[in-house]
């Protein structure tokens, strides 16, 4: 399996994004916030045929939007938890239920939050 790694490096745009919640988060030891995340790759490593490693990708948060208030949370949640349905209702009785409810969510998200 390939293991999946997150750089550490914050790029300004995203820096500027957190930063309205910066002080919140401090505070907030077990805080959490939902948020819609854009990851880029960047960087592969790809084990030699004699070592016993498995791959690794290492991805960046490249851009971030942070719910800025409860309604944007529960519907970042909403879609979430519809995407989450989605992703792992195969083979089952809801998977044609998931298919329809995560190409709405998808497909409306931006709606999603007024």
């Amino acid at each position: 399996m390939t293991d999946i790694k997150l750089d550490s490096k914050i790029l300004t745009d995203v820096a500027e994004a957190l930063e309205p919640f910066a002080d919140q988060m401090f505070k907030q030891r077990a805080g959490r916030w939902m948020a819609v995340v854009e990851l880029a790759h960047t960087e592969r490593t790809e084990p030699g045929p004699e070592e016993d490693k498995d791959p690794s990708v290492k991805l960046r948060i490249v851009g971030i939007e942070v719910a800025g208030g409860a309604v944007a949370e529960e519907r970042l949640r909403e879609a979430q938890q519809s995407l989450y349905q989605h992703r792992t209702s195969g083979g089952t009785l809801d998977e044609a239920a998931g298919d329809y409810r995560a190409g709405d969510i998808l497909r409306n998200g931006s709606g999603l939050l007024v």
